[in-house]
């Protein structure tokens, strides 16, 4: 099976919806010779920020030496960025052989009465096969969605379950309250395991600190009191790190946004705590080094500098709050924003956060069947400003906004990680 191949086969059963459980992954894993067992996981959930500290985990232990494996979603614009060793996608060619294992192994499934795996099991099965395989060091293993039906949480054992922030997402699926969802994202915890929180509000603080006392696993949260923001702008962000009585002093990041520094304190707490424990190796030159070096495609990244062109992937409110708040970051005259949502997302405050930013607003559609048709959303933001162009094409409408904007305005485009990468890809060949 060539590459081409393997994604028509992998998106194709993308028929088979979502499912949340681990019965169908697990017999998937077993005809491929349980390819996730006697690996080292560190394991990431939340609701926003699960991918950023995913990359500054990889990359503090790449960063330190190791061979590492990252497995996140989705993409942006490859889907093998989905699954990478060292910062390196997986080849072309690789997955297109581990593919047909796979396929064969789910034929085997069917062939036995049982339904077909869906494309995250199928996706996460070859994650951990490319993994094993390749023999790395260690895996940080992005949870999909929610925590304790994900197909991720196959896994028995982890060497620490990281929780990012937690916020109203999913809800039809993990719960209409945050005490409900931190309980689907606390489901990664393993028995007498470490816990890694992000600063959580007190609802999901209560939830995840039970579930660790009852299966005996330690807890340790964050605290915001430890972080002192030295410098914060549009280049990035200097802090200092106190932590267990040792000061880390001078912290640099090159993403933006003060959220990403409670996600690079997250990562640096957890990589510290592993390493009092004996579980991993680094100097504090190469922890200094690896949060420094950690880019992370599609969160507020900056495309171009006249104008400004920036993409963020925030998709739910408290992804909106933070992108709104890190606009302030930016010198400029004009905001162009650029949006496009899934039709199941709380759009209506999300437009209500963004909206008041913008001279502008230029509407378009993910190109998803779950996206919401720009002129509904467009009518929404009519609400707001009459300064609204509709564009349902990606391409045209990323023409349009930097037709609009002059050298010293700011073109934003948000509203979801789908359409986002979409918009880099555009935008890249348009801003040379």
């Amino acid at each position: 099976m060539n590459y081409q191949e393997a994604l028509a086969y992998i998106n194709d059963k993308d028929k088979y919806g979502s499912r949340l459980g681990l019965d169908s992954v697990g017999r998937l894993l077993y005809h491929l010779g349980e390819p996730h067992k006697d690996m080292k996981y560190i394991h990431i959930g939340g609701t926003n920020g699960k991918g950023s500290i995913s990359a500054y985990i990889a990359k503090c232990l790449e960063t330190a030496g190791y061979r590492t494996g990252l497995y996140t979603s989705p993409y942006l614009e490859r889907f093998t960025e989905r699954i990478q060793i060292n910062g390196v996608d997986i080849p072309e060619e690789t997955l297109g052989r581990l593919t047909e294992e796979v396929k064969s192994a789910a034929d085997r499934m069917v062939s036995e009465g049982i339904e077909h795996p869906t494309t995250f099991e199928i996706v996460t099965a070859l994650g951990f096969l490319y993994f094993k395989e390749a023999g790395v060091d260690y895996i940080v293993l992005e949870v999909g969605l929610g925590g304790r039906f994900d197909s991720t949480n196959i896994i028995e054992k982890s060497l620490a379950s990281v929780i990012a922030t937690i916020d109203y997402d999913h809800m039809d699926v993990l719960g209409t309250t945050l005490a409900e969802i931190a309980y689907q994202k606390a489901g990664i915890i393993k028995k007498d395991g470490l816990v890694v929180a992000y600063p959580q509000r007190d609802e999901s603080r209560q939830v995840i600190k039970r579930v660790s006392e009852e299966i005996g696993s330690d807890y340790v949260e964050v605290d915001p009191d430890d972080i002192e923001v030295k410098t914060e702008n549009d280049k990035g962000s200097v802090f200092d790190l106190h932590y267990k009585g040792h000061s880390h002093k001078g912290i640099r990041i090159s993403m933006l946004g003060d959220y990403q520094i409670y996600n690079a304190s997250t990562a640096a707490v957890c990589l510290l705590e592993l390493r009092e424990r004996g579980l991993v190796k680094f100097t504090d030159e190469q922890l200094y080094e690896g949060l420094m070096g950690t880019k992370w495609k599609g969160r507020l990244e900056v495309l171009s500098r006249e104008p400004i062109f920036l993409i963020d992937g925030a998709h739910n409110l408290q992804g909106i709050e933070n992108l709104a708040k890190a606009v302030s970051l930016f010198k400029f005259k004009r905001l162009i924003l650029g949006v496009g949502v899934l039709k199941d997302k709380d759009y209506t405050h999300m437009i209500e956060k963004l909206i008041p930013l913008a001279s502008e607003v230029v509407v378009t559609e993910v190109s998803m069947p779950r996206k919401l048709k720009a002129d509904l959303l467009a009518e929404e933001i009519r609400k707001y400003t009459d300064k609204v162009y509709v564009e349902p094409s990606i391409d045209k409408a990323v023409r349009k906004a930097i037709e609009l904007a002059g050298p010293e305005d700011m073109v934003l485009f948000g509203g979801s990680l789908y359409l986002i990468g979409e918009v880099r890809t555009i935008a890249k060949t348009l801003l040379i």
